[in-house]
């Protein structure tokens, strides 16, 4: 028997209660199995000091949808999770907690910090992974791991040592971004961009004469945002086709301040048209400049320490800060004449996601993954489609940046995170990498080293994730099975930082790619379309979201209207009308329930020939309808258009079940004495009730398992029951017509009783008249219900007019009118002004289909279907009208 449902849905009552019974009855979890098709997902790893935002919410949501849908399938799906340890991130807020407590970082050591570190981990690291799960993530939780656990570092130090044995890491100088406050080279994706108003300052530069003086008279001017940087300058750039210049090519020009000549050389990274045409170059603080460099041999002078003070290279500025620095360069420029004008310039600067730090750009030696190679069956991989980029818009964004690729630099200036294999010989300085400390100098045998103190960056160790976390390097059954994963599910943003790392590290470990797809999302903006942060304060706590309205609610929220790559926008009303859906289905089912109660359950269960042949057409419609939605449902969701799929059970489940299936039985439940209909009316309540929540379930599932397992007792969850396919046997094409005929009808009587503000109480006998024997036929075997829906006193069913008062009110559907006799409620000439714009619509329409039928550049390229789609209309909108204006000839006369 069914157990009641409570009469109000309250999320908070149930969602924890579920949650711990599907971990208790192992339902998230996987094991290898060779009978079953495999289906994983690995995690997006959050950080350690991550707070749930919306972000997360959303691409954990998607994630969660395609694993229950898929495990519903039949698929032995894997949602693998576990956390990243966030280098940078974790060890900033390490140091806070320690600054509070007095406690300098330095003082500590490195083991002490290390151990500081682990504490912190086990105490914060797990809060998002409680967090994950209050959303309803369905994750194999027993399977949890952490880009820091032994086997993650086994994984980073093997992939260390190969590529490097392969020459493919080395150290090097190059530039990188650098971090002034943490003092460490940090990555681009850590790098936030921010709009700063600031200057440009147009310099000179005298060229240097025949005799080697510098000019009082002819100067190379160009401009810059950084003044400072030009006491690094080892040249200045032009365009070799310029004509302006290119006569000074190999000529120089002095250096002010610093007094040093340098050359004038061409090249075509200047760009004629920005500015004066004149670039400075200065290879080691300006990324572009480095590559200048590098193809003119130039020096690359670095005049920067650590802390962004003037070094030795900066002659007399040495030990002011870069920007004390850039205000008494300027003034000095400015006595000499050698300052020209100066432009307010508002531009992009890079930033610490971290400390909001400015980077500096500065040329270091670090350790580098050398790309060129490594990146290449990344980027086959997607040309052939391999790998499928979901929406396929992202592929340009893809390739832009694997056709500008540079070195990768992996080292940074941390103590949080995998150490880097590399040790130096203390006697003769000689590296050697090795996934251990070695035991004697291959070079001159002394037996002591010191190890490299850097750590690598954090998209290194989450480069290997769809692998490692199977167990990688060692070849376990896990791998073998689950590997490669299907989908990986992440932003935007984020496309370069790993998504490229991890598919090149596929091919380079595993000789193949990590996973078949990748669904790209888009960021959640607040109501006015801003990105949520901080410093604006409009951030949005999901929690408190599933707090007041449900983690259902907020999961329908957020994917509704959500396509692949597109952002979207947050409004609370949409998660209270998400919530105000959660009621209706919770209604619904009540109400199907409460009118099982007492019955033979078992006959209502029993889909026997006999059940089959007392279902009314009404009831065929809504099965006919039901498997039309199963069918599109699952192929928007195989083709990842989770927002298109849900909306169609959204309304699937809102207009045609609750309001139009339901009411339709309603006078059979209560007022027939026909047990076979009764049966049969509530076998299709339930059985599209069923399938509607299995539909329902990868959005909203604590809703749909606390009614599934209320309803009926053969499965124990709706989470590994089987996903609903389609049926041939369900395609009711004939009844779906006719039904749909019955809804026009029932739809334009209430309009005309709104318009004319008759309340529903008021009943009023109804004519249907059609010479279309199975038009009259349709509304006989509905008449039960029609006249329920059409507040109809009585229904008459009549081939013409006869009978029907002149001033009754109509209501013109394809091939038969409806005549209600209200003349004592209705304005005659009301009823003309209505009918009158009725006629000028119905002409609109057909002079619209016509304008299309008549346009043979339409007829030429659209489709045969919606060609025969507007020949319908035509002929629909013909016989209405028609119709309409023999109604006002009688009204007129």
């Amino acid at each position: 028997m069914s157990k009641e449902l409570a009469k109000t849905y309250d999320p908070k009552g149930i969602e924890d209660k579920l949650y711990q019974k599907w971990l208790d009855k192992k339902y998230f979890h996987a094991e290898v199995d060779r009978s079953k098709k495999p289906f994983t997902i690995v995690i997006p790893p959050p950080n350690i000091t991550g707070q749930l935002h919306m972000g997360h919410a959303l691409d954990n949501t998607m994630q969660d949808i395609l694993i229950r849908f898929k495990r519903m399938q039949g698929y032995n799906a894997l949602w693998q999770p576990g956390t990243d340890h966030a280098s940078i991130a974790t060890e900033v807020k390490i140091i806070e907690k320690m600054k509070a407590e007095g406690i300098d970082k330095n003082d500590l050591g490195r083991e002490g910090f290390l151990e500081r570190a682990w504490e912190w981990k086990k105490e914060y690291g797990g809060r998002i992974i409680g967090q994950l799960k209050k959303l309803g993530s369905s994750c194999d939780w027993d399977r949890e791991r952490f880009t820091m656990d032994e086997g993650c570092n086994k994984a980073v130090t093997e992939v260390f040592c190969k590529l490097h044995e392969k020459g493919w890491i080395y150290k090097g100088s190059r530039i990188i971004n650098w971090c002034p406050v943490c003092n460490t080279s940090i990555s681009d994706a850590e790098v936030e961009y921010e709009e700063q108003d600031g200057h440009f300052w147009h310099i000179k530069y005298p060229i240097m004469d025949e005799c080697g003086q510098p000019s009082e008279t002819e100067f190379l001017e160009f401009a810059t945002t950084r003044p400072e940087t030009m006491l690094g300058d080892t040249a200045v750039a032009v365009n070799p086709e310029d004509a302006r210049y290119k006569h000074l090519i190999g000529r120089k020009v002095l250096l002010p301040l610093i007094n040093r000549e340098i050359p004038i050389v061409g090249d075509s990274y200047v760009d004629v048209e920005f500015g004066t045409g004149v670039v400075k170059i200065t290879p080691a603080h300006d990324p572009n400049d480095f590559e200048v460099g590098k193809r003119h041999s130039l020096p690359e002078i670095n005049i920067m320490n650590d802390d962004a003070t003037i070094n030795a290279n900066g002659g007399k500025f040495e030990g002011l800060d870069r920007y004390e620095a850039r205000k008494a360069i300027v003034a000095e420029l400015d006595e000499m004449g050698l300052l020209g004008k100066v432009e307010d310039y508002s531009h992009n600067v890079g930033t610490h996601d971290r400390c909001k730090t400015t980077i500096e750009p500065l040329i270091k030696k670090q350790w580098f993954v050398k790309m060129d190679e490594l990146v290449k069956p990344a980027v086959e991989a997607v040309k052939t489609g391999e790998i499928k980029l979901v929406p396929e818009r992202m592929e340009k964004t893809y390739f832009n940046w694997t056709d500008n690729i540079r070195d990768w630099c992996i080292s940074r200036q941390l103590w949080w995170g995998h150490r880097i294999p590399a040790y130096y010989c203390d006697k003769c300085g000689e590296t050697v990498v090795a996934k251990a400390a070695p035991a004697t100098c291959p070079k001159c045998g002394s037996q002591h080293f010191t190890q490299d103190p850097d750590t690598l960056d954090t998209w290194f160790s989450s480069a290997l994730w769809p692998f490692s976390t199977l167990g990688w390097p060692e070849k376990t059954e896990d791998l073998d099975y689950f590997y490669p994963t299907d989908v990986l599910v992440t932003g935007y943003d984020i496309i370069f930082f790993w998504v490229i790392r991890m598919i090149f590290s596929g091919y380079e470990q595993m000789g193949e790619k990590p996973f078949n797809t990748v669904l790209f999302h888009g960021l959640i903006r607040d109501s006015q379309g801003r990105k949520m942060s901080k410093s604006l304060g409009n951030g949005i706590d999901p929690l408190e979201i599933i707090e007041q309205y449900g983690a259902d609610a907020l999961r329908l929220t957020l994917v509704t209207g959500n396509a692949p790559g597109n952002d979207m926008r947050f409004y609370y009303e949409r998660v209270e009308s998400s919530r105000n859906f959660a009621n209706k289905v919770w209604n619904a089912s009540r109400f199907i329930m409460m009118n099982m109660e007492g019955k033979n359950e078992s006959r209502i269960a029993d889909e026997s020939e006999a059940l089959f042949e007392s279902l009314q057409p009404v009831d065929k419609w809504i099965l006919s309808k039901l498997n039309r939605l199963i069918k599109e449902a699952t192929d928007n969701m195989e083709n990842f258009e989770l927002g298109i799929a849900v909306q169609k059970v959204y309304d699937f489940i809102w207009d045609e079940f609750c309001d139009w299936y339901i009411e339709m039985v309603k006078p059979r439940l209560y007022n027939s004495d026909d047990e076979a209909s009764q049966n049969a009316a509530l076998w299709t309540l339930k059985t599209v009730l069923i399938n509607a929540l299995k539909l329902l379930h990868p959005y909203m599932p604590f809703l749909t398992e606390e009614i599934f397992c209320s309803l009926q007792t053969k499965e124990e969850s709706i989470m590994i029951s089987s996903w609903p396919v389609y049926k041939e046997e369900w395609s009711y094409t004939k009844e779906e017509k006719d039904i749909e005929t019955i809804k026009e009808a029932v739809r334009g009587i209430r309009n005309i009783r709104t318009q004319m503000n008759v309340a529903p109480s008021r009943k009023a006998k109804v004519y249907v008249v059609s010479e279309k024997e199975d038009i009259l036929t349709t509304f006989e075997e509905g008449r039960l219900f029609f006249s329920s829906l059409a507040y109809a006193s009585e229904t008459m069913l009549q081939k013409d007019k006869q009978g029907i008062e002149d001033d009754a009110v109509s209501v013109m559907i394809p091939n038969a009118a409806l005549y209600i006799p209200f003349a004592e409620l209705v304005d005659l000439g009301q009823e003309i002004e209505r009918l009158e714009k009725e006629e000028k619509r119905l002409q609109s329409e057909l002079n619209r289909v016509n304008g299309m039928l008549s346009n043979e550049k339409f007829i030429s390229k659209a489709p045969a279907d919606k060609i025969a789609e507007e020949k319908e209309k035509l002929e629909k909108y013909t016989q209405m009208r028609q119709q309409v204006v023999l109604r006002l000839q009688q009204l007129q006369k």
